[in-house]
């Protein structure tokens, strides 16, 4: 099987290739990066006007199955991930029952087999049953797929565990990925707490809540010489914290999301529920704090945390919705809108904090566009407006604050292995 890609602007991170080549592809993997390929027997994508990257990879998303297939499914999810461009997605492993067993995670990697062909990698429980008392068996979990570990949606409030768990980790070359709030502090709130918390007469999530997690957890891998991975950052503390601890040498990296460069607290107050996430919007400081970040580089990636639940359970009030939103069918067109067309960011670098270096986070070869290397391609136009239609997402889940937001990039094309699993259509 091959496939030709023509007069394609190729947008490649890691700078091996860029500018207008064609692409060749046989069984899978790129052959040939050439101007002005010609084979006879290869299907043909015209590529002209199109820009050219390495497949999205999503280091941070949530298929809800098994347990939870009301929300979503690894079919559904699937299908929405390559729908937004995305060839590779990393999912949390708060199911019901948790992925903290080999069974689980070999569950998870048969489910995909059957999805949109999108690369599915399982990320194991850190605890048994996220309890956050006893660590899983990392060695089995790894031997079983998992790509890295989580208790995400659960903070590890025991520090002697998270200490642990680094090292344990280390010992199994699994990257820890940490959701970073102090759980007392938070409980189940549904906002910021600050002016709109005080005005809905509602208790809020303090920031103090993540930057106390996200500096103890930043020693500790500064102490023991561990890589930690921080999800979802939201908060200027949380950046200048991150900032510094990569100034004095810890093996630190971080992620954050699209609503938290685009969306403030002010949009709980229209759009209710929807805009309810965890953790929640902030202020227009926080925003613009983690926009610099992703400038300067101290936000390496940025994640979805796709989180689809049903329209009964957002329907519910603020207090008591669930927190979460989906993002995979949105997150390019959102940062090419946000980061390149404003002027923020390079293209080369939104396309790097999307592809290259949350493939880097995970240990993936996943990312890039190189010659024997599988053919995992996102081809979007850069330019072309569309508004954001939730009724049209592949996902189960509708719940986003971003309906009706006109935006400026689409996907066209996604290939997994030089398989075409997403073509866009008229």
């Amino acid at each position: 099987m091959k496939l030709l890609i023509r007069n394609g602007n190729l947008i490649d991170p890691t700078g091996e290739v860029s500018g207008i080549q064609d692409i060749l592809v046989e069984d899978g993997v790129i052959v040939k990066l050439f101007p002005q390929l010609e084979d006879p027997d290869a299907e043909i994508i015209d590529g002209e006007g199109l820009c050219v990257c390495p497949g999205l990879v999503d280091p941070h998303v949530h298929l809800r199955d098994p347990g939870f297939t009301d929300k979503e499914d690894i079919c559904t999810g699937t299908a929405a991930a390559a729908h937004g461009g995305f060839t590779t997605i990393a999912c949390m492993p708060n199911t019901k029952p948790v992925a903290d067993t080999p069974e689980i995670l070999q569950y998870i990697l048969e489910q995909a087999k059957c999805g949109s062909g999108v690369r599915v990698y399982p990320i194991g429980a850190v605890s048994v049953g996220e309890q956050g008392t006893v660590c899983t068996n990392f060695a089995a979990l790894k031997e079983a797929g998992a790509v890295a570990l989580s208790d995400d949606g659960v903070p590890i409030m025991n520090a002697a565990l998270m200490r642990e768990a680094l090292q344990k980790a280390n010992c199994c070359g699994l990257p820890l990925l940490c959701h970073e709030e102090d759980r007392e502090l938070v409980q189940n709130f549904g906002v910021n707490e600050g002016k709109i918390s005080r005005q809905l007469g509602i208790p809020g999530r303090p920031a103090i809540a993540e930057e106390l997690m996200v500096a103890r957890d930043g020693m500790l891998s500064l102490e023991t010489g561990v890589p930690v991975h921080f999800c979802h950052i939201s908060t200027a503390g949380s950046v200048a914290i991150i900032r510094a601890l990569k100034q004095a040498g810890a093996a630190v990296t971080c992620e954050t999301c699209p609503q938290y460069f685009t969306l403030t607290e002010e949009a709980v107050l229209e759009q209710g529920s929807l805009a309810r996430v965890n953790p929640p919007l902030r202020t227009k400081r926080d925003v613009a704090a983690i926009l610099e970040g992703l400038r300067d580089g101290t936000i390496d990636c940025i994640a979805t945390d796709h989180a689809p639940h049903t329209a009964e359970e957002k329907a519910r009030t603020l207090t008591e919705a669930p927190s979460g939103m989906v993002g995979l069918e949105t997150a390019l067109g959102i940062a090419l809108t946000e980061l390149y067309h404003s002027g923020v960011l390079e293209l080369t670098e939104v396309i790097r904090k999307m592809t290259s270096d949350p493939a880097r986070v995970l240990g993936l070869k996943s990312g890039q566009i190189a010659i024997g290397e599988a053919a995992d391609l996102t081809l979007f136009d850069l330019n072309e407006k569309w508004v954001i239609d939730p009724t049209k997402f592949c996902s189960k889940g509708r719940n986003t604050p971003f309906a009706d937001r006109s935006v400026r990039g689409k996907v066209k094309y996604t290939i997994v292995s030089g398989r075409i699993v997403y073509r866009c259509t008229p």
